[in-house]
């Protein structure tokens, strides 16, 4: 008898071969039979109808926080996730000095828009090197697979203390900040990762290490090379070019692995183009070089409960700002308060937050099912046009909907052309892998830890403005793509002798809802979340955690270390 048999199902085993009919059979958590299985299993689930996949690897979150109170690691587990990768970005919690709690959480909260009484409530503080993080961590028996990368702003902090933001550092200095992550990589980091872009900040300015100097990130780089498992994962407004960070054209010669976030700017539209021929040509000369792409644009959500819309600075919203939700709707339903609103210019000393606020031709009703590819002509922009109205007006409609419960839409990268296909192109090219789902992060302003279920619905199914993708490239994308970015050799595939991840998926009936506030984080702390129908099982470790979207309460996973069997 084995463990588990899953039968009759349609099988996309990750590896971009075509969809078959096939069983799946599981012992100790592993996979041992893919085909006709004939042998019984002690539990059996009956697949047919439904599609067979690997869990889905998600590489770029920032649970780093959360991962020390939630064993469930909501939203993501929800999502067919069952191996997450997070310190990203260059912000995390380890290594710390006791002094340290709060200016860390202070990062986070900035850059990540986590909120920061949550972090102080729910992070427990058990260690204070990262191989103690990873100890801690360890002792907690969890839904899925976590595994962490060593965050530059806690390296810094650690090292330097009040002086995390100069960049006037030492010889000795930086040889420490190498030890540290020496260190970190023998404990099974996955790697080193950093913020080079002004998008980060926090109430004391850009993070640390944003303008390190090229001595301080490439003698990190070379331990990062010579630990022979890790990558530096960076976000750079330079995107990969090495045009204004020269350092990473000396990485990719001494031929440190990275991967960092690539997206279509509307400021350079066609630049992501050369770095994806550069990534191509790097890895091909034995210089890994990974871009993560979204699988939908990146952009806000802009609403009443949200962090941020085009009129949460004015003066005569914040006048009301404290109000119940359903008072402030209806009080923006007034003809008065409108016309107030309409008279008054907000941000007028931030040009960016003056952007965002008014960029009326990249503002859409996001609506449920929520639509992420609208045309250009459902803009409140164009609609103001057609109806001879202001776009504040149309904005303001589509805020109080629902009571103030609705949420809008603003693509600010991949969206230049207004739909999807620089979005496919950069999915379909061979030097990528899908990331930035960011979650466990930006609780109040973004809810991309759906990524996984658009991914599959969006491109495999439903996509009507353009050419969609193979479900088969789909699957493969987030399963062994993903793994394989990271040295996770071990899933990702529904071969025997892999670890037993799989997601067993009504894929006709798969439904994405529309984001939702709820406020169930430590100290009642606010997250958006979108809710899923049609994960019918996932598995982890052979071991069932969701039945029908409903956690079981096993806890089959752990913490992985790179570098390790």
């Amino acid at each position: 008898m084995h463990d588990l048999v899953i039968r009759n199902g349609m099988v996309v085993d990750g590896t971009g071969a075509e969809p078959r009919r096939a069983d799946v059979a599981v012992d100790d958590g592993v996979i041992t039979e893919v085909g006709e299985v004939t042998d019984g299993g002690t539990r059996e689930i009956d697949a047919a109808g439904h599609i067979v996949t690997p869990g889905w690897v998600d590489v770029h979150t920032h649970y780093d926080g959360q991962v020390s109170w939630d064993p469930v690691m909501a939203p993501s587990s929800q999502h067919g996730v069952t191996s997450v990768v997070m310190g990203n970005c260059g912000v995390g919690f380890a290594p710390v000095r006791p002094d340290a709690h709060e200016f860390l959480i202070e990062l986070m909260e900035g850059v990540e828009d986590i909120p920061g009484s949550a972090l102080n409530e729910g992070i427990t503080w058990e260690w204070e090197s990262f191989s103690e993080y990873l100890d801690a961590l360890e002792s907690m028996p969890r839904t899925i697979d976590v595994g962490a990368q060593l965050p530059h702003a806690a390296v810094r902090a650690y090292v330097l203390g009040e002086r995390a933001h100069e960049y006037d550092v030492t010889a000795d200095e930086i040889e420490q900040m190498v030890d540290i992550t020496r260190d970190a990589l023998a404990a099974g980091a996955f790697g080193f990762s950093t913020s080079r872009t002004f998008l980060h900040t926090s109430k004391h300015g850009l993070v640390p290490g944003t303008h390190s100097t090229p001595d301080e990130v490439i003698a990190i780089g070379e331990a990062v090379r010579d630990s022979g498992h890790a990558v530096f994962q960076y976000v750079s407004d330079d995107q990969g070019t090495g045009g204004d960070e020269p350092w990473l054209d000396t990485l990719t010669e001494l031929g440190c692995p990275t991967t960092f976030t690539l997206a279509q700017t509307p400021a350079a539209p066609d630049a992501f183009r050369a770095v994806l021929d550069n990534a191509l040509t790097n890895t091909a000369a034995g210089s890994p070089m990974i871009p993560q792409v979204a699988v939908r644009p990146t952009g806000m959500l802009y609403g009443l409960q949200s962090s941020f819309h085009p009129f949460i600075a004015h003066p005569s919203y914040r006048e009301i700002s404290d109000l119940p939700l359903a008072e402030r709707a209806a009080m923006l339903r007034d003809p008065e308060m409108r016309q107030r609103l309409l008279a008054e210019d907000p941000f007028t000393e931030n040009k960016f937050a003056h952007y965002m606020a008014t960029n009326w031709s990249q503002m859409y009703r996001l609506g449920d099912p929520p639509d992420y590819e609208p045309p250009l002509e459902a803009s409140a922009g164009a609609i103001g046009e057609r109806e001879g109205r202001h776009p504040a007006e149309v904005v303001l409609d589509w805020l109080v909907e629902a009571d103030g419960e609705s949420f809008m839409f603003s693509p600010l990268g991949n969206y230049y052309e207004h739909n999807h296909d620089v979005i496919r192109e950069m999915l379909d090219h061979p030097a990528t892998v899908p990331g930035a789902s960011d979650g466990g992060a930006h609780c109040g302003l973004i809810c991309d830890a759906s990524f996984p279920t658009y991914l599959l619905t969006h491109w495999a199914r439903d996509r009507s403005r353009g050419e969609k993708l193979p479900l088969e490239r789909v699957v493969q994308l987030q399963t062994s793509k993903t793994a394989d970015a990271y040295g996770l050799t071990d899933r990702g595939r529904l071969e025997p002798g892999k670890v037993a991840d799989i997601n067993v998926i009504d894929f006709e009936h798969l439904h994405l809802h529309a984001p939702k506030m709820v406020h169930d984080l430590p100290a009642g702390g606010r997250r958006l979340l979108q809710d899923v129908d049609g994960y019918r099982y996932t598995i982890k470790s052979g071991e069932v955690t969701f039945d029908n979207g409903v956690p079981t309460g096993a806890r089959p996973g752990g913490v992985l270390r790179s570098g390790r069997s």
